[in-house]
C-alpha cells in the first residue's frame, strides 16, 4: 500500500480554485496557471466534478490534454455527479462550505456514493479531463461538514458501493490507487479500522496545518503510518489565511485565527522564514505526508510554492512554535 513510490514528488497542485472558488477567474488566468504549474516541474494535479460543477476538470483538461499523459499524476474524486440541469450555484446546500462555488457552472451537482454512480462519475471526470485514464481517485467528502447527522449513513452507502467498486478498479489495473479526500478525520479513522476494502492513501484537507492538526496526531496519523497508508495534505494553507488570503475554513477567517496567523508571521519573519515554507515543510515533516496540494489561481504563486519547499528554515523557529504552542510538542519539524 501506500503512493509514495506513485507521486512524481513533494509538491502537487490542488485545483479546486480552478472551479472559481471564492471568485470568478476568468479562464485565461485558469490556463495559465496551470501551465505555470507544469513548467514550474509539478506532475501531479488533484482536481475533483465538486469544483465547480465541473469547472475544474475541464480547465485542467484543456492543459494537460497536450501534454504526454505518461508525465504526470492525475487524481480526482467521486461522490458528486454532475447534470445536464441547471441550478442557481448560490442556493446548494453544501452544509458548512455554503456558497463556497457560488461562481462555478450552474449544472446539478447530486450526492451519489453507489456504485453504478461511482463509475458514471469517473467516466464523466475522464471526459472533462480528455484523458483516457485516472492514477488515484478519492472518495469525496464523506463526512459530517458536508452531511451533518446523516454522515454515517452516506459514509456506510460509500463503503458497500464506491469503496468496492474503487478497490476493484484498482486490483484489475484500471486505476492505481484509491482512498478518502474528506476535511474531516473520522471517517479516515473508520476506515483504518475496516478489514476490507483497504485504501492505499487518504486526501485529508485542512486537519494537518499549522493552525490545524492536533487530533491528527492523535490516532490518525499514527495508525496511517503503522499501516503504510500515505497522506497527501490537502489545503496546506487552512484555505488562505496561511498565504496572504482572507479565509479559513472556507470561510472568513474569526479573530482568533487571525490573530494567531499574525503571531506565527511574526516569529517567522524574526527567524527569516517565509509563511509559505513553513506551512508547507510542517505538513511534509511527518512520515505519513506523501505530498502536498496547494491550490492557486495566479501563476506567480506556483514560484512561491516550489521555492518554499527549498527555503532554508532553522531549528530555532519551529522551537520558537513550540514554546508558545502555536504547534504541538509531538508534532515532527524538518530539523527536529
Amino acid at each position: 500500500m501506500g503512493i509514495k513510490s506513485l507521486l512524481p514528488g513533494p509538491l502537487g497542485f490542488g485545483t479546486a480554485p480552478l472551479g472559481n472558488m471564492f471568485r470568478s477567474i476568468p479562464d485565461e488566468e485558469a490556463t495559465a496557471t496551470v501551465e505555470a504549474a507544469w513548467n514550474q516541474g509539478i506532475r501531479y494535479f488533484d482536481t475533483a466534478p465538486f469544483y465547480g460543477a465541473g469547472l475544474s476538470e475541464l480547465r485542467l483538461g484543456e492543459v494537460l490534454a497536450d501534454r504526454p499523459r505518461d508525465e504526470y499524476v492525475l487524481s480526482t474524486k467521486v461522490g458528486r455527479v454532475i447534470l445536464d440541469e441547471l441550478e442557481d450555484p448560490a442556493d446548494r446546500d453544501l452544509g458548512e462550505k455554503g456558497g463556497l462555488f457560488e461562481h462555478g457552472r450552474a449544472n446539478k451537482m447530486v450526492d451519489l456514493y453507489t456504485a453504478d454512480a461511482t463509475l458514471r462519475s469517473i467516466e464523466d471526470s475522464l471526459e472533462r479531463l480528455r484523458t483516457d485514464r485516472l492514477d488515484i481517485v478519492w472518495v469525496h467528502d464523506v463526512a459530517q461538514d458536508f452531511h451533518g447527522d446523516d454522515w454515517l449513513a452516506v459514509y456506510e452507502t460509500a463503503r458497500t458501493g464506491a469503496f468496492r467498486v474503487l478497490q476493484n478498479l484498482r486490483d484489475e489495473g484500471v486505476i492505481k490507487a484509491w482512498g478518502l479526500g474528506v476535511n474531516r478525520v473520522e471517517p479516515i479513522e473508520l476506515t483504518l479500522d475496516l478489514d476490507e476494502p483497504k485504501p492505499d492513501a487518504f486526501l485529508l484537507a485542512g486537519r494537518y496545518t499549522l493552525l490545524d492538526h492536533n487530533r491528527s496526531l492523535q490516532r490518525l496519523l499514527p495508525a496511517a503510518t503503522a499501516q503504510d497508508i500515505d497522506m497527501v495534505v490537502g489545503g496546506p494553507y487552512s484555505s488562505g489565511i496561511l498565504a496572504g488570503g482572507r479565509h479559513f475554513e472556507y470561510q472568513k477567517a474569526p479573530a482568533d485565527i487571525i490573530a494567531k496567523v499574525e503571531r506565527i508571521k511574526e516569529l517567522a519573519a524574526g527567524h527569516g522564514v517565509g509563511i509559505k515554507a513553513a506551512a508547507l515543510q510542517f505538513a511534509l515533516a511527518h512520515p505519513a505526508t506523501a505530498a502536498v496540494v496547494p491550490g492557486a489561481t495566479r501563476p506567480s504563486r506556483i514560484a512561491e510554492d516550489v521555492a518554499a519547499l527549498k527555503e532554508s528554515v532553522p531549528a530555532a523557529f519551529w522551537t520558537a512554535l513550540r514554546d508558545e504552542r502555536l504547534i504541538a510538542a509531538d508534532a515532527p519539524t524538518p530539523t527536529a
